[in-house]
């Protein structure tokens, strides 16, 4: 059974509720259209345990009557149609007599989201996509769906850890490091297991870092590898993301030769 929720904030009562994707169509009345959307300027949208996250969808919008603005914006998960983005506003710009640009803004607070659907809410990470209704100043209005495709992901952390510092040159250097990642039903975060990371290494005076090995996580999404020292430099573990986890890149270990 569908559950919604209610939550208080200190400007009044917040509602969320389960979006759930109606029958694919794009109806309406009149030649308003909808001819461009984009989600958060083009980027991945990706939340964590706690901060909350604010996006924009500019949609672009043409009428020969000129556009009145947006009448209705929901997104959801694209495979099983849950969603935990809350509309919280909209702005509309006109770029010409017949064309505007409507930004609706869209809200996620990581303690709304566990008790936003009937499932383990971390699998409604992944492909998203956005609806929405238009309307123009002489009355036409249009029921657009999959205006626009994006990834909702969860945050991820890695550390890095290198030892002995300093290390004799020719010497066996051991690099440590943890992958976690957001885990939405509890709001902590957890290993990240099996998955594949890059070694990389930037000697001392380099401006850029090379892949040396790659290494799998463990079952706690612990890391732990052993190369040999050749010179002095920094260490970091790369993890390039899935559809599902952000990409992210550890801050570098500096080691530097006895």
């Amino acid at each position: 059974m569908r559950k919604e929720a209610l939550w208080s904030a200190a400007a009044g009562a917040v509602v969320l509720a389960v979006m759930v994707a109606p029958a694919a169509h794009a109806e309406g009345r009149g030649d308003i259209r909808v001819v461009k959307t984009v989600v958060d300027g083009g980027t991945n949208v990706i939340v964590g345990t706690s901060k909350v996250v604010t996006f924009p969808i500019a949609i672009t919008i043409k009428d020969d009557s000129g556009v009145k603005g947006l009448t209705d914006v929901s997104t959801f998960n694209r495979s099983n149609a849950y969603g935990f983005a809350d509309w919280t506003g909209s702005t509309c710009v006109t770029q010409s007599a017949t064309t505007s640009v409507c930004t609706a803004t869209m809200t996620i607070d990581p303690s709304w989201i566990a008790d936003s659907d009937d499932i383990d809410t971390n699998k409604v990470a992944g492909v998203w996509q956005v609806n929405a209704t238009v309307k123009a100043k002489d009355g036409d209005y249009w029921i657009s769906d999959n205006i626009a495709q994006y990834k909702v992901k969860r945050a991820a952390t890695l550390t890095t850890d290198a030892s002995p510092e300093p290390v004799v040159k020719g010497a066996k250097l051991t690099v440590k490091g943890q992958l976690s990642r957001a885990n939405w039903e509890d709001r902590k975060y957890h290993g990240f297991s099996g998955q594949e990371v890059k070694l990389q290494f930037k000697k001392a005076g380099s401006s850029s870092y090379s892949t040396v090995k790659t290494v799998k996580t463990n079952s706690t999404g612990g890391l732990s590898t052993t190369v040999t020292a050749t010179a002095a430099g920094s260490w970091r573990w790369y993890f390039p993301g899935t559809t599902t986890t952000m990409r992210v890149v550890s801050a570098g270990d500096n080691v530097s030769l006895a």
